[in-house]
């Protein structure tokens, strides 16, 4: 086998690694050294049992969808939160699940500080925005919100795996999964318990900088590794752009101070060239004249689902747990947004008939 396959070798095993399930992991003279020698050698081998636990509860969820990022802070949750959003509002069934154990942002962005899990008969229930959006996250675990989760990958897993086998989700028609940023531990576990149920594939964040762009390809090299379908890719943050009424307007001084100038400038445009105030600015903020996250599709050869501006009002409406399509502030994201949804489920309902579904 492959050194590097994600079924049975990890990504940093030494060279002639027997694989986590032989009988001599973490036992034999390949394994001394390795990060991981403990881990195997106390591992149980095997099939694991939980699976068909975790089999029968996702028999009712019809989509699975994993959202990643190569990097932190590109609007990954941002997009998971706005996409769950949307499908409900189609009148979808939907589920959000966030595995981001160490930095679980759903709560905030749905609206659900301060909510707690409920068991009942049949498992862990969800905490709900509406009736049919239902979201599950450690953020609901946690006594104190600032508390920092200070795991191990194996108590991140074990997590993981309750998550799936645990949580009584009912009759689903998405069930989107926000997953922290990178290739790690997590990345592994959903993937590996998701497969034997079935997952549509990934969606990709990222932003147009090359900087970010480099670990987007480690992301997808990392899909295909563990023949996980990659959706598509999103380039979120694709230039600064809101209408011109919403600037402020500021002018430097000879000393060097900042002026503000916004009451006089719109006052001047009202008068002058009213038509300017229904015309939204654009700018970049980060570097695109490589091509951006499209180039980068093209030359992998995987979907290019589209691209969503830097809009003040969607990083609001983020901040506030609200959908930014319920109302008309988020002037320039919502439409963008909106368009890359309608793709994937374009594309989805492509996936059924010629599955045969």
């Amino acid at each position: 086998m492959e050194n590097g396959d994600y079924k049975d070798v990890p990504e940093n095993a030494n060279e002639h690694c027997p694989g986590t399930q032989s009988e001599s992991a973490g036992k034999s003279d390949a394994c001394k050294g390795c990060p991981n020698q403990e881990a195997c050698a106390t591992a149980p081998k095997g099939p694991d049992p939980d699976l068909v636990t975790i089999v029968e509860r996702m028999a009712t969820v019809k989509h699975k969808i994993l959202v990643l990022s190569g990097k932190g802070g590109v609007g990954k949750s941002t997009f998971s939160a706005q996409l769950s959003y949307a499908l409900a509002a189609t009148d979808f069934q939907v589920g959000l699940l966030d595995i981001d154990i160490c930095g679980p942002s759903i709560p905030k962005m749905l609206g659900l500080e301060g909510q707690e899990i409920h068991q009942s008969n049949l498992g862990w229930s969800p905490v709900y925005v509406e009736s049919n959006l239902g979201v599950m996250s450690i953020g609901f675990m946690l006594p104190n919100p600032d508390e920092a989760v200070i795991w191990r990958g194996p108590r991140k897993n074990g997590l993981i795996k309750q998550f799936l086998k645990d949580v009584y989700w009912g009759e689903l028609d998405f069930l989107v999964i926000d997953a922290p940023p990178g290739t790690s531990d997590e990345h592994i576990s959903i993937v590996q318990f998701l497969q034997v149920t079935g997952i549509d594939g990934a969606i990709v964040v990222t932003t147009p900088q090359q900087v970010s762009l480099i670990d987007v390809r480690k992301e997808v090299s990392f899909c295909k590794k563990v023949g996980l379908k990659v959706l598509g890719v999103v380039e979120n943050m694709s230039g600064l752009c809101q209408p011109l009424s919403e600037f402020r307007f500021m002018r430097t001084t000879e000393t060097g101070e900042q002026k503000d100038m916004t009451e006089w400038i719109l006052s001047y445009m009202k008068e002058k060239a009213p038509e300017m105030l229904d015309v939204a600015a654009y700018t970049e903020i980060f570097d695109s004249s490589a091509g951006g996250a499209g180039r980068m599709c093209s030359e992998m050869g995987i979907p290019f689902l589209g691209k969503v501006p830097l809009d003040p009002q969607l990083c609001k409406a983020a901040e506030e747990g609200r959908s930014c399509f319920s109302d008309e502030k988020c002037q320039v994201s919502a439409p963008a947004l909106k368009m890359i949804i309608d793709k994937l489920l374009a594309q989805q309902m492509i996936s059924r008939i010629e599955d045969g579904a």
